[in-house]
């Protein structure tokens, strides 16, 4: 199918080209803009369903507002597309989540219409409120818009800088995109009470009634016209609960009828320096104009490459179970054996498997949006009460609950267990979705234990150890994607705390990987076979406790010993060169490397590229030995 003709689009090189448009276009506009997105993440996959719901939206903001002098912050980002049309990268659209491509997500680096990156949601308040503060004590009359989702307004940090920004009083404008749908269903009391705004009719009745006699009476009577709109609003309970925090609320208002938003944001950007803050509310619908997406339960949240005119994506048929998958099977047999077994996630029940779980055990499986502090306390007050909570959040989600892991988990010895997706290179979300500290930010805690598996069928056997611990806090990590295709175990199948496993025997070089190394580390030791040098390769299993007697072995009886993770330095490495340097192992000469992650953010790419960008692929292990040793002569003498 060629594109369709986009004549005004091809009009827009930049949001200044927009304005110069009628009014009267703008909605074709809109429709241009919407099938060129839609053309675009067809070819590259991507986040489509919420880019959808945000069109008009995207259009009207950037007509009204001087962008990017004004600044416009997307939270999270996975609506960002349409922007990105708009603000000169039409012609990159087809590198989108690419190696050398566009972000998914806004980039600082990317673009002056990118004030702020994101990727991780609820943070778009709290930058623009800074930027209006900065630009209030500079004195400059630039705005701060941020546009944030109903999801997104689920996690605490949102109401913390609605907070901070109605006690400071500037003319900030937060518009909020209510679509009812972000990854997951919207949970809790806000979602109920952002729905019944929406279906206020006698609200929009009032409204309307009020505008309408405020334009038959001089301007007193039109103040007093507004005086009696604000109290009906306050009367039927719309908006009180933004306005309790400082804000003015506008709306809701119709996210896909331009003519509507138009003067309302025109009336925005003419506050005056003191006004109020505003929250406007605007009613969209994911995936909005394509009715493949309409119609999936998804809405095209996130898609791979997919045929336009059906919709259909492009799947590629699985050589082995997800890691995500295995997760939740096994969770669910522990669930059938023991009802103290509970599971949680924040807004990511799809991503962790817990979607399936919940089908089985509805009563026993929480979301609890996107609040992963509150996730992790509501555990540990779980596991005060003897149940077993599971906590299933990705790697770099977790990062934004630290302090509750250390204060109201570790410190107490509460036995949560922490599930952690997407451990390592994740691929097309690029750097905020990497899965890389949580090896050193948890590796730091007394008593915490620590596991990583190397296949999926090491995932059964750590998640069944797991449950079994009751006196301490406990995290397994393992990748995104499918599993390498071994046999699986039978069972309630374990392994024994704190011990690995020596895979592979040889007398020379000892490589020691943790977690998803391991197939790789095998590969690059019959790579040094074919160089006449048998190294042993062993399953490390946990960080912590760290099986000293298999890392002493592995010393004495090897020239070289490497350490392998795909994680950040200051993890497993360093914990294994700590207890060495204490026992004494780095004093007779034995060469010691750790292979880590670079220290550096690597740009989105295929996973398997990205691995072999950051030096962790097998022929890196092999080259890394072979420096290590400096020849086969020395690498055969024995310690």
């Amino acid at each position: 199918m060629s594109r369709r003709p986009t004549p005004l689009l091809d009009r827009i090189r930049d949001p200044a080209d927009l304005r110069q448009l009628p009014e009267s276009d703008l909605t074709r506009l809109a429709d241009e803009l919407r099938w060129d997105t839609i053309e675009s993440v067809a070819k590259t996959g991507g986040h489509l369903g919420a880019s959808l719901g945000v069109v008009e939206l995207t259009v009207a903001l950037h007509y009204v507002f001087d962008t990017p002098h004004d600044r416009l912050i997307w939270d999270v980002g996975h609506q960002c597309y349409p922007h990105k049309i708009l603000t000169g990268r039409r012609a990159e659209m087809e590198t989108l989540r690419q190696g050398g491509g566009l972000s998914g997500f806004t980039k600082r680096s990317e673009s002056a219409y990118d004030p702020f990156g994101a990727a991780h949601s609820s943070t778009s308040i709290s930058a623009a409120l800074g930027m209006a503060t900065a630009f209030d004590l500079m004195g400059k009359p630039d705005r701060a818009i941020a546009v944030i989702g109903d999801g997104a307004m689920t996690s605490g940090m949102a109401y913390e800088a609605m907070n901070n920004a109605g006690a400071q009083g500037l003319p900030l404008v937060v518009v909020l995109n209510d679509n009812e749908m972000s990854i997951a269903p919207p949970v809790g009391a806000l979602s109920s009470y952002l729905s019944k705004l929406a279906s206020s009719r006698p609200y929009a009745n009032l409204r309307n009634i009020a505008k309408d006699v405020a334009k038959l009476f001089p301007k007193p009577f039109e103040e007093a016209a507004r005086r009696a709109e604000g109290m009906a609003r306050d009367i039927i309970g719309s908006g009180g609960l933004f306005q309790a925090l400082g804000f003015y609320y506008v709306g809701p208002i119709d996210g896909h009828s331009i003519p509507d938003m138009l003067p309302v944001l025109q009336h925005l950007k003419n506050q005056a320096p003191g006004d109020k803050p505003v929250l406007l509310h605007v009613i969209t619908e994911k995936g909005k104009g394509y009715q493949p997406a309409e119609a999936a339960s998804d809405k095209y949240h996130g898609v791979s490459t997919f045929d336009v005119d059906t919709g259909t994506q492009s799947k590629s048929v699985a050589k082995a179970p997800s890691y995500t998958n295995v997760f939740a099977d096994t969770l669910i047999k522990l669930k059938e054996q023991d009802p103290r077994v509970i599971s949680i996630t924040a807004a990511m029940p799809s991503g962790t498997g817990l979607d399936k779980v919940a089908k089985k055990f509805p009563n026993r499986t929480f979301d609890v949006g996107i609040a992963e502090q509150h996730g992790v306390t509501f555990a540990a007050g779980l596991a005060a009460e003897g149940m077993k909570p599971f906590v299933a959040i990705y790697s770099t989600f977790l990062q934004r609950a630290y302090d509750q892991i250390v204060h109201d988990v570790a410190i107490q010895k509460l036995p949560v267990r922490f599930v952690l997706d997407r451990a390592g290179y994740v691929g097309a979300d690029g750097q905020t979705h990497c899965g890389a500290f949580d090896v050193a930010y948890l590796g730091c805690l007394p008593d915490m234990v620590l596991a990583a598996c190397a296949d999926e069928a090491e995932l059964v056997r750590m998640v069944n150890t797991l449950a079994q611990i009751d006196d301490r806090p406990s995290a397994l990590r393992f990748p995104r994607g499918e599993g390498i295709g071994v046999e699986m175990p039978e069972g309630g199948a374990t392994v024994e705390l704190g011990k690995g496993r020596i895979v592979r025997e040889g007398d020379s070089i000892a490589i020691l990987s943790y977690g998803s190394r391991l197939a790789d580390s095998l590969v690059a030791a019959e790579m040094l076979a074919e160089r006449g040098l048998q190294a042993t390769v062993a399953d490390a299993r946990f960080a912590k406790p760290l099986d000293t007697d298999l890392v002493s072995k592995l010393a004495r009886e090897h020239s070289a010993l490497i350490t392998v993770e795909e994680g950040s330095t200051g993890g497993f490495g360093a914990l294994v060169l700590h207890y060495m340097a204490g026992a004494g192992l780095l004093d007779t000469g034995l060469a010691v490397r750790t292979m880590t992650m670079p220290d550096i953010f690597l740009d989105q790419d295929k996973p398997v590229l990205q691995v072999e960008r950051a030096c962790l692929d097998a022929k890196s292990i092999m080259n890394t030995a072979l420096s290590a040793v400096g020849s086969p002569a020395k690498a055969m003498q024995r310690r």
